[in-house]
């Protein structure tokens, strides 16, 4: 599924400038209904999820503008970025000197949008398609959470998740 993922990636986005973040490109949708439209029926799944990984969140911006302002925060790091979505997040870090990037998301789509996303900004970032709240955290230096806000179930199961994974300089 993951050629086919990618080739719906590849047919529902343009390739175009980050709005904030000009010097980023990223594969986006214009419009979220007729995606998400798109998406339930690939899928077979009319519940499916929003498309997140087809547009710029404010987190993930906000994120990307920090980094690219204060690179220090990533330079020389490994960097993990969960529900990466487009993958905004750990490009921006890549951008900024991290050692290695990889993003998390549950979403298909989103796993194949991240290495497409990374390609178009010459840089390299891999990309884990599930869960892994249900996990230990990783062991990276930097963990990046733009937009698992919006949600409070969602929200509810990251906060331990990261405080599971506190520790110092991390």
């Amino acid at each position: 599924m993951a050629a086919s993922a990618r080739a719906f990636v590849l047919r529902h986005t343009n390739l175009r400038p980050v709005p904030g973040l000009e010097e980023m490109r990223l594969h986006l949708a214009d419009e979220v209904l007729p995606l998400w439209h798109a998406v339930q029926l690939a899928t077979g799944d009319a519940d499916a999820a929003l498309p997140y990984w087809a547009f710029a969140w404010g987190g993930g911006l906000a994120i990307g503008r920090h980094l690219r302002e204060h690179p220090e925060i990533a330079a020389g790091r490994r960097v993990f970025d969960l529900a990466s979505g487009s993958g905004l997040c750990a490009i921006a870090a890549m951008r900024a000197g991290a050692t290695e990037a990889t993003g998390a998301d549950i979403d298909e789509f989103a796993a194949a949008a991240i290495p497409l996303n990374a390609r178009a900004n010459g840089c390299r970032v891999s990309a884990l398609r599930r869960d892994v709240l249900d996990e230990e955290p990783p062991e990276a230096d930097l963990i990046l959470a733009g937009d698992c806000w919006y949600d409070a179930g969602l929200a509810a199961r990251v906060l331990p998740w990261f405080a599971a994974g506190a520790r110092p300089g991390r």
